[in-house]
């Protein structure tokens, strides 16, 4: 264990780590900041102060191709993303152990509960505490350069490694996911901070019910997906019409 490392030399070394995996976004979040945030298993943060967050961007293409809903190639770059995430914890948490410290990478897409299509914690949640972006009428997570075009992965860690903060959310008054939504389920509610709950922002129910007995039933599909507010977000849009 180097005990000689201040909090912020930690920050640069897991960062270096984290890009040397093949991570593009990279950002640490503290975990008592987090009080509250539902997890499964109840007790996954015990003995964890920190959370490493991670991103890889999709591929524009892909997502520009999802106006109506997911395509069959939307959904081969998603499935990849989610597995280039895994193979970034992975390493990412091994350099960390190797260092003398606990390390838990977290599945980047394992659904625990098909009711509420909620994973082990929200990686949104965690991603906002660490800088990544904020948290946009769709709830999705936004980045300033990104927009909405990237997948995350977590590393739970005691390691002593300072932590990021929020940015502001940019939202303003843009209607762009609420306008594109299939299921007409995004409020249209902004937000300063973050939401109380997620039914603040979304009818949790259309969009649950559109992602799992519409788009993923569809071929080649066989995941509640969907992809349209991701396009349709002019953050992180580069190609001519790609919001709309």
């Amino acid at each position: 264990m180097d005990a000689q490392r201040s909090p912020a030399e930690w920050h640069d070394w897991t960062r270096e780590h984290a890009e040397g995996e093949g991570a593009e976004l990279f950002g640490v979040a503290d975990l008592t900041a987090a009080e509250g945030l539902e997890t499964d298993p109840a007790e996954l943060f015990t003995g964890m102060g920190r959370a490493l967050v991670v991103g890889v961007t999709l591929a524009d293409a892909a997502v520009d191709q999802c106006e109506t809903g997911p395509t069959p190639l939307y959904h081969h770059v998603y499935a990849l993303a989610n597995q280039k995430l895994d193979l970034i914890t992975f390493g990412l948490a091994g350099a960390v152990q190797r260092a003398g410290f606990r390390a838990l990478p977290l599945p980047a897409s394992m659904l625990v509960n098909r009711t509420t299509l909620a994973g082990n914690v929200s990686y949104k949640a965690l991603g906002r505490l660490a800088g990544l972006g904020w948290q946009g009428k769709s709830l999705l997570l936004v980045s300033p350069e990104h927009g909405p075009r990237f997948r995350m992965g977590v590393v739970l860690t005691d390691l002593p490694v300072a932590a990021d903060g929020p940015v502001r959310n940019r939202c303003g008054s843009c209607t762009s996911c609420t306008d594109a939504c299939p299921a007409g389920a995004i409020k249209n509610v902004n937000t300063e901070d973050h939401y109380a709950s997620r039914d603040e922002a979304i009818d949790f129910a259309k969009c649950a019910s559109m992602c799992m007995e519409v788009f993923a039933k569809r071929p080649l599909i066989d995941k509640p997906i969907c992809g349209v507010c991701v396009r349709a977000c002019p953050w992180g849009a580069k190609t001519a019409g790609a919001s709309g």
